[in-house]
């Protein structure tokens, strides 16, 4: 989304854009000084990469998924990573039986089954099996799992209820000092039994979309509207 974010930018400044190149590089390779053998080819960027992308990301910035879910069924094929991509983002929709969206819902399967740390839970990417958001917003969502009026997870530092978003130190040291297990609720979640969006309250946003109790958009391998 970063990408076709700029690219929508650039496609408003064709001087700039005309003299773009894409290279798609491995994660390994980001951290080489010089490519060497492992050069990949440059694709240059035409209207079509660029109007693949200004789609996406107006689809993104839409009040609701509709547009994004739409773009599954259009060529995308400008963008080859792109249809993977939005279906991992409509995935972190609340699910359809539990309330949670995929990224949560594998934070309580991971402590099912015996990983207390928020090491695993944020950083071990293969293992968790999702890769939207980065390590704070994963915070983010632990927080609202453990921390709302009736939780799916116990053991979350009781610091982090007040400590500010900005202060990123104190929050690394108090979610390393947790440790984490599921409630009676939450197992009821992982074994869908239960719904967490009945219980607790839903208020954040997908991209343009604000997502509440009274107006969940929710996902189940298609766009449920509320």
């Amino acid at each position: 989304m970063e990408l076709v974010w700029l690219l929508d930018y650039f496609r408003s400044h064709p001087e700039i854009g005309s003299r773009l190149g894409l290279r798609l590089v491995d994660i390994e390779m980001i951290e080489l000084r010089q490519l060497g053998k492992w050069q990949p080819p440059a694709v240059p960027v035409t209207e079509r990469e660029l109007a693949t992308a200004s789609a996406a990301w107006q689809a993104y910035r839409a009040p609701t998924p509709e547009a994004c879910f739409a773009l599954l069924g259009q060529d995308l094929s400008a963008l080859p990573l792109l249809r993977p991509a939005l279906r991992e983002l409509l995935e972190e929709l609340p699910s359809s039986v539990t309330g949670l969206g995929a990224t949560e819902m594998r934070f309580l399967e991971l402590i099912a089954r015996g990983y207390q740390r928020t090491n695993a839970l944020f950083h071990l990417r293969s293992l968790r099996g999702t890769r939207i958001f980065g390590e704070f917003e994963h915070g983010y969502l632990l927080d609202a799992l453990a921390h709302g009026p009736t939780p799916a997870v116990a053991g979350l530092d009781e610091e982090l209820r007040t400590l500010e978003r900005e202060n990123f130190r104190d929050r690394v040291h108090a979610y390393h000092r947790s440790r984490l297990s599921l409630t009676d609720f939450g197992k009821a979640i992982v074994a869908h039994k239960e719904d967490f969006s009945r219980h607790n309250p839903i208020d954040r946003w997908w991209g343009g979309t604000h997502l509440t109790n009274d107006r969940l958009w929710r996902w189940d391998s298609m766009l449920v509207k509320p």
